[in-house]
């Protein structure tokens, strides 16, 4: 019973971080007139503060980063798969003659 409140929560957590993503990214998107701008900040700023943050001195470089696991992962990947999704969203908004966008 346990392991299905636990997979019922990865998948939620997924979809949560992707539809957040998705969201977040498109109104930058709309904001600052860019189209990847929200991956190049995952990338660039919130996968080194989550390393930063989830770093622990105790153990070695390799060590640290064969501490995640997929239940680490997958919600990040949820997370790519939004900004792109918006960016992506957004580039057949501006394709399709919307200059709001």
């Amino acid at each position: 019973m346990n392991t299905d409140v636990d997979i019922l929560q990865l998948v939620i957590a997924t979809v949560l971080f992707l539809v957040m993503m998705f969201g977040i990214g498109f109104i930058l998107n709309m904001l600052l007139k860019t189209t990847w701008f929200p991956i190049y900040l995952l990338f660039i700023v919130l996968l080194p503060l989550f390393i930063w943050q989830t770093w622990d001195n105790d153990k070695s470089f390799t060590g640290n980063f064969t501490a995640f696991t997929f239940v680490d992962i997958i919600p990040g990947i949820g997370a790519v798969a939004g900004a792109y999704i918006s960016g992506a969203a957004i580039r057949a908004l501006r394709r399709g003659g919307y200059k709001m966008f």
